[in-house]
């Protein structure tokens, strides 16, 4: 079966989007980072959270649910994950493409009781490009910039060496651009400048056979979005990552600008697998970048939650408030 992200990249570059050509990603690789809470606590038939984490069981059951919703265009997982969904077959006769996070940079590492996000990311990879082309064909590769050069330059060296392994295994990839996690003395506004040369600079010696199939990258406010955005929009396609959980306004917030100010694609962690009903947020998502605003989705996804006799997390008052200062920009 067709892919729709092979479609709707293909509609992107020949510039012919459209809201329905948005293209959607479920990043269920927290297992890559995290340990035990990486898939999130479990809740009960009512939606409330309980005091226990969900098992890996239930995270690949989340991940066939939503695969078998069609609601996503892109499942991003854990190599060990991709393997035994792939074996499961719930990809062969989906128009979901399965995605696999390729390296772990020790910016995302959320273990319990560890101290790694006070320092400056520092480049790993565990899993291992030509075993997990046997399941994927795409590949989810993350850089950091911390304005320090000899990081930087470890971190850059990182990424030639992977292109260089995925252009010889003819192996497609994203790449994700983390803001620094360490203080950089830049305000909003300069680090959203700080990133975008970062990023321009990185792709300039790079040829089309090099180059990733799109970008995934934090919100640095409308400003910025638009800059990246409009600099080269037939090769260089902009996503959003989705960040912390925040408000279900935050999200479909976050969403609404990002669409507006120039990103086609969305790749949301925490903000869909922490959510009460999760494939009813990535339906409201749609809805949002098809015109909904995001106060109306807010009160929609309410009132959805309450005809399913799904308690939410925070009142509709709370709810509907935006949280994430880059959001109020």
């Amino acid at each position: 079966m067709k892919k729709s992200l092979d479609f709707k990249l293909q509609r992107i570059r020949n510039y012919n989007f459209t809201p329905k050509d948005f293209i959607i990603a479920d990043a269920k690789d927290a297992d890559m980072g995290g340990g035990i809470p990486a898939p999130g606590n479990k809740r009960n038939k009512n939606g409330l959270i309980l005091n226990q984490y969900k098992n890996l069981k239930d995270y690949l059951d989340l991940m066939e649910s939503m695969t078998k919703s069609k609601l996503v265009d892109i499942m991003l997982m854990s190599a060990s994950n991709a393997e035994l969904l792939f074996k499961k077959g719930i990809f062969k006769n989906s128009p979901v493409t399965p995605a696999v996070r390729m390296n772990d940079t020790s910016d995302i590492w959320g273990i319990r009781h560890g101290n790694y996000k006070k320092e400056m990311a520092t480049p790993f990879r565990t899993a291992n490009l030509k075993n997990v082309k046997k399941y994927s064909n795409l590949g989810l590769f993350s850089i950091t910039f911390s304005k320090s050069l000899n990081h930087d330059l470890e971190m850059l060296n990182s990424y030639r060496d992977f292109r260089q392994e995925a252009e010889k295994n003819n192996f497609n990839y994203f790449l994700e651009v983390f803001n620094p996690q360490t203080k950089t003395g830049l305000n909003q506004s300069q680090l959203g400048e700080y990133v975008n040369d970062c990023i321009l600079k990185t792709l300039a010696g790079q040829l089309k056979s090099e180059r990733p199939l799109f970008l995934k990258i934090a919100y640095n406010g409308p400003k910025a979005m638009e800059e990246l955005a409009s600099y080269d929009p037939k090769n260089l396609i902009v996503g959003i990552l989705g960040g912390g959980k925040g408000t279900t306004r935050d999200c479909f917030e976050l969403i609404s600008k990002s669409c507006k100010y120039g990103a086609k694609v969305a790749l949301f962690g925490r903000k869909i697998n922490l959510a009460e009903d999760q494939k009813l947020i990535v339906k409201t998502m749609r809805d949002v970048v098809n015109g909904m605003t995001s106060n109306e989705g807010v009160k929609f996804y309410h009132d959805q939650l309450k005809k399913k006799k799904i308690k939410p997390d925070r009142s509709l008052d709370k709810d509907l408030m935006i949280t994430e200062k880059v959001l109020k920009l």
